[in-house]
């Protein structure tokens, strides 16, 4: 690798760790550890390839939704996580709501299946089209839809706070995803 590339690695690298560990923390479950081995996979698959690379935040973002696949194809059954009882307030509005939100769908997202996660982080927070996640995933557009289907439904058993009023923009209902962009 010449000295050039070395140095646009490292400005994206430097630019867009952050990121790239929120989407890592999002694919994980919030195991901090497994999202910044994720993204250091991926990042080393990306030097590997940088002279080709016409799109650094795509090919990396891509890399990352694609081995994640492969961990949870490959793991043991799914052993779910335990979590410290969600906070009892969402609905304070003295600034700390948006954190105790954050907290709880990420403690909700932790306790999907990798799968129903996948999709969700890849559907909602990536917000990519029903098409782009089955393409990223390997699988039909029906399976992404049932997934995503069932995944909301078990994240709003999981934390059903988060159907309140306050909060409905946050969990995407059934009728919003008629809207959604396929």
């Amino acid at each position: 690798m010449n000295p050039q590339d070395h140095e646009r690695f490292r400005e994206f690298v430097d630019a867009r760790w952050s990121a790239l560990l929120r989407l890592a923390n999002l694919l994980t479950g919030g195991d901090r550890h497994e999202a910044e081995d994720l993204v250091q996979t991926a990042l080393m698959k990306a030097l590997s390839r940088w002279r080709h690379v016409e799109d650094p935040e795509s090919y990396v973002r891509k890399v990352m939704y694609r081995h994640q696949i492969s961990r949870w194809r490959l793991r043991r059954p799914h052993r779910e996580p335990t979590f410290a009882a969600p906070p009892e307030s969402l609905g304070v509005a003295d600034g700390t709501s948006a954190a105790d939100l954050r907290i709880t769908v990420g403690r909700a997202l932790g306790r999907l299946t990798p799968r129903q996660r996948t999709v969700l982080v890849l559907r909602y927070f990536e917000d990519l089209s029903e098409t782009e996640v089955a393409a990223a995933l390997g699988c039909s557009v029906g399976t992404v839809r049932s997934t995503t289907h069932r995944s909301l439904a078990r994240l709003r058993e999981l934390a059903p706070e988060l159907d309140s009023p306050a909060h409905a923009a946050t969990v995407p209902h059934r009728t919003s995803l008629k809207g959604a962009r396929t």
